[in-house]
Order: C-alpha cells, then sequence, then structure tokens
C-alpha cells in the first residue's frame, strides 16, 4: 500500500498549470489535472484553477469524465461573479469549489461583502477567497471579511519582483488575517518548499513550507518578528523538522495555495522526507 499523504500537506497544491510561468494550454492542463488526481500522490492535490473567461473551454475537455468529478476554483473580477458560477453550472462534470475573487483599483473595502453576498445563493460546498490587494484597503478589506463565510487571498509572487511581497509585508498579512479570524490561501511565486533565490531571475521567493510554520506561529500568537524570521529561514533541514511538529490545525488557516507545477513543491516535498519516497516516481511517471 502506498503511504498516506501527510495531513498537513493534505489537498495542499491547487493546480494552477495554466498561469504563468508555466501557462500550460488548457487543452493539456485539464488531462495533466485529472492523472494527478488519479495518481498516488493524489492526496496533495486540490482544485484546478481557471480563469472565469476559459470556464467554457471545459465542457469539451471533461465530456468524458463523471458527472461532478472535476473540482474547479475559478478566478474573476467581483463585477463577474454572477456571471462565473452560471458558466461553471452548465458543465456537467464540473464542480465549482472554489470562487478567487479580485478586487479592482478603486473599489471600497466596505463594498466587497454585500456585493459577493448579493451575487452568491448559500453553498456549503463553495469556498469563496477575496484577493487582499497590497494597498492600505488590506486592513479594512481583512476587518470586513472577519465573521463572514468569505476567506482572503494573498500574491505572494508573480513575473516581476516588485510582485512579491518582502518577508514583513507577508508576515504583517498572515498576522493579520489570524488575528481577524480570517483563513487564507496564497497564490504564485511559491515555486520552491524553502525560501530561496531564483539563480536564473534574482527574486527572492517565499517557500510554501516557510508560510506554513508562519501560519502556524501566527495561529499560536507570535509577533510579527518571529514571522518575518521563520518566512526567511532557507535552512531546509530546520523548517522541515518544523513542518513535522505541525499539527494539522494550521491547515484551518493556511487552505490552500496555486501552483502552476504540481511536480516541483511535492517532488521538493518528497526530497525533505516529508512525503513518501514513492511520490518522486509517480510524479515522474504522471508528468511525463
Amino acid at each position: 500500500m502506498t503511504p498516506p499523504i501527510p495531513p498537513v500537506l493534505a489537498g495542499l497544491f491547487d493546480d494552477a498549470a495554466v498561469f504563468p510561468p508555466g501557462s500550460l494550454p488548457v487543452e493539456e492542463a485539464v488531462p495533466a489535472h485529472v492523472a494527478h488526481r488519479r495518481g498516488a500522490h493524489a492526496g496533495l492535490v486540490g482544485a484546478f484553477v481557471l480563469a472565469a473567461q476559459d470556464i467554457g473551454r471545459l465542457g469539451e475537455l471533461t465530456a468524458d469524465l463523471p458527472e461532478g468529478s472535476f473540482d474547479l476554483s475559478v478566478t474573476v473580477a467581483l463585477p463577474g461573479v454572477a456571471d462565473a458560477l452560471a458558466a461553471a453550472d452548465l458543465i456537467p462534470a464540473v464542480r465549482l469549489v472554489g470562487l478567487e475573487v479580485a478586487v479592482p483599483d478603486g473599489v471600497a473595502a466596505d463594498t466587497v461583502v454585500p456585493a459577493l453576498a448579493a451575487a452568491i445563493d448559500h453553498d456549503p460546498d463553495l469556498t469563496v477567497y477575496v484577493e487582499v490587494p497590497r494597498d492600505h484597503r488590506r486592513g479594512a478589506l481583512l476587518a470586513a471579511l472577519a465573521g463572514t463565510p468569505y476567506l482572503a487571498k494573498f500574491r505572494t509572487g508573480g513575473v516581476r519582483a516588485d510582485l512579491y511581497p518582502d518577508e514583513r509585508e507577508l508576515a504583517a498579512a498572515v498576522l493579520a488575517a489570524t488575528r481577524a479570524g480570517v483563513a487564507f490561501k496564497a497564490t504564485a511565486g511559491l515555486h520552491h518548499a524553502v525560501r530561496t533565490t531564483d539563480p536564473e531571475t534574482g527574486f527572492e521567493q517565499h517557500g510554501f513550507l516557510n508560510l506554513l510554520v508562519a501560519a502556524d506561529a501566527a495561529l499560536k500568537g507570535a509577533e510579527e518578528a518571529e514571522l518575518v524570521a521563520l518566512l526567511a529561514d532557507r535552512d531546509g533541514d530546520r523548517v522541515t523538522e518544523r513542518v513535522r511538529a505541525l499539527s494539522p490545525q494550521v491547515r484551518d488557516v493556511f487552505r490552500s495555495f496555486g501552483t502552476c507545477s504540481v511536480a516541483e513543491p511535492a517532488v521538493e516535498s518528497a526530497r525533505l522526507g516529508l512525503l513518501p519516497a514513492t511520490t518522486v516516481a509517480d510524479l515522474t511517471e504522471v508528468s511525463a
């Protein structure tokens, strides 16, 4: 029998293969995702992430799949939420499990929750994330999300250096969300398990394991300086030992992160000893 996926990593990797820098064509990304969900490493893999304007392309690509078997999370700007819900509902295989809502410039923080409530009927299977802008609206928006069904989404990188928040900015965001009782997901830039400097671009990239231990520290009442240090830690052995000691409760705070490669973070986790060695062989076979 294949050893189980540790609960602290279960479903952590949302499959955002169609987004940069991976940018896999959706015609290739969909069957690859299905293969991931059928592999021995399936317990690691969360929803397939797709932009709202591309939902219609899933009709033909998922036509042979059982009804409700394709878990989908849709990225959409706030004004397009109702249309995205309607489009996903037209595809039998799709089970919409997530909305990742972008808040356009100029939209006031206090208008977001009422707009979502007006557009979305209660659905216990649907998790709605609101991407928190990296501007003066962050605090007000997190306060508005507190006590609602809606969660936060933090952007942790991108295709330019300025899209990466530094340790202090990210620590402050995680701490503010945790203190407000708002769970979050992360997106972009988490290409490695542990904090590193990308050798090709020179970008300072956060490690998803660092973010996991920082979220746990925030949950336990740590101050910002401790979170900054945890996010900056480049010692893989030390970070790994901290992850081994985590309770699955941390996933109540840090729900998942979008990655343009399921294989890369999973293989790095396996090489750090956090996943069964068979994961590497399985991922190599699926990704071939």
